[in-house]
C-alpha cells in the first residue's frame, strides 16, 4: 500500500459511498434470500456483514478522524469478500450438488432464482474488492498516492476527453465486474497485475460455471 500521509494543507478528498452502500446492501440480501436448501451461510451472517461495513462508510462521511475509518473500512472490506465470496462458492457448490443428485426435487423457477442471485452477487461482491484495493483505495487514487494500477481505464489513454482529475470510481469497478462476468474477459480495461488477472480469472470461472451449470439447466426444465 503506498503512502497516504497529507501535510495539513492537503485535504482528504473522499469519494462517495452511497454507491458502495447500495452494492452491499444488495449482495447481503441476495445472500439471504437463497432457499434454505442451498443456501451454507448462517441467516444472520449477510446482516452482522452489512452493519459491520456500513458503519465505518458513514463514519468515513461524518467523521473528522477520517484515515483511521478508512483504515477499518479496508479490512472490513476485505473480510466481507472473504466471507460473502466463500459463501458464493459453498452456495454454488451445494445448489450443483442439488441439481446433481435430487434433479426432481428443485424446480426451474427455483435453479434460476437462485443462479441469478449468486451471479449477481458475483459482480457486486467482486466489484467491491476491485475498488478497495486497486491503486490503495479511493481515496489513494485521488490523492495520486497509491501503488501502481491493477487495471487500466480506457480514460487513461484519452485524457483529453476526460477532466484532468478523473480517477476510476466504484461505477467503473462495478462495470468492470460486470464485463468480467458476462464476457468471460476483459472488456475495456486491462488487467496490468498478477494479483488482477488471479482475480479476474476467479470471478469468470464462478461467472461460467454459474451459467453454464446451473442457469442453462434451469431454462431447460421451463423450457421442457
Amino acid at each position: 500500500m503506498g503512502d497516504t500521509r497529507r501535510g495539513p494543507a492537503q485535504a482528504l478528498h473522499v469519494e462517495p459511498r452511497w454507491p458502495v452502500a447500495l452494492a452491499v446492501l444488495a449482495a447481503a440480501f441476495l445472500l439471504a434470500i437463497l432457499p434454505d436448501r442451498v443456501k451454507m451461510l448462517p441467516f444472520w451472517v449477510p446482516y452482522v456483514l452489512v452493519i459491520a461495513l456500513l458503519v465505518p462508510m458513514a463514519a468515513i462521511m461524518l467523521s473528522t478522524a477520517k484515515e483511521r475509518w478508512l483504515r477499518i473500512e479496508r479490512t472490513i472490506t476485505l473480510l466481507f469478500f472473504v466471507v460473502a465470496g466463500s459463501g458464493m462458492v459453498a452456495n454454488l457448490a451445494q445448489l450443483i450438488a442439488e441439481m446433481v443428485h435430487r434433479s426432481g426435487e428443485i424446480g426451474g423457477i427455483q435453479l434460476l432464482t437462485s443462479s441469478v442471485a449468486i451471479w449477481v452477487n458475483n459482480v457486486l461482491t467482486f466489484s467491491l474488492l476491485y475498488w478497495q484495493i486497486d491503486r490503495g483505495g479511493p481515496e489513494a487514487r485521488a490523492a495520486n498516492t497509491g501503488p501502481k494500477p491493477d487495471w487500466l481505464f480506457p480514460q487513461e489513454g484519452a485524457r483529453e476527453d476526460v477532466p484532468p482529475d478523473w480517477r476510476p470510481t466504484f461505477v467503473d469497478y462495478l462495470f468492470l465486474g460486470f464485463s468480467t462476468a458476462t464476457a468471460f474477459s476483459p472488456a475495456d480495461t486491462l488487467p496490468l497485475t498478477s494479483r488482477a488477472k488471479l482475480l479476474m480469472m476467479l470471478q469468470t470461472t464462478i461467472s461460467l460455471v454459474t451459467i453454464v451449470a446451473v442457469m442453462s439447466r434451469a431454462i431447460n426444465i421451463l423450457g421442457s
